[in-house]
């Protein structure tokens, strides 16, 4: 079983940057999928990116795509989400999640079976 914590949320103007970091311990790292999905109070988990578990293969949710990059490096067990060009709109509490690699990524939440406590990202406009 695989415990998540994600770090590296804060307070950005609009079109700034941060570098989300969803650290893995617990588990063999390699063998997940990981997923970011991000909530606002009131409103469903959007899914914003997904990783397999070499790093070979990548989806994104259409709100993000070319501003937002996810990548792993599988020594540090670690999965990151570089966030570029933000927007007021992209202020959620952002989760990493983590399934298996043999049931493999996905962009609907309840696919995963491990998530984190979330970090929150504050976009000032």
């Amino acid at each position: 079983q695989v415990q998540l914590v994600e770090s590296g949320g804060g307070l950005v103007q609009a079109g700034g940057s941060l570098r989300l970091s969803c650290a893995a311990s617990g588990g063999t790292f390699s063998s997940y999928d990981v997923g970011w999905f991000r909530q606002v109070p009131g409103k469903e988990r959007e899914f914003v990116a997904a990783i397999n578990w070499s790093g070979g293969s990548t989806r994104y949710g259409d709100s993000v795509k070319g501003r937002f990059t996810i990548s792993r490096d599988n020594a540090k067990n670690t999965v990151y989400l570089q966030l570029n060009s933000l927007k007021p709109e992209d202020t959620a509490v952002y989760y990493c999640a983590a399934v298996w690699f043999i049931k493999g990524y996905s962009s609907t939440s309840q696919a995963y079976d491990f998530w984190g406590q979330g970090t929150q990202v504050t976009v000032s406009s």
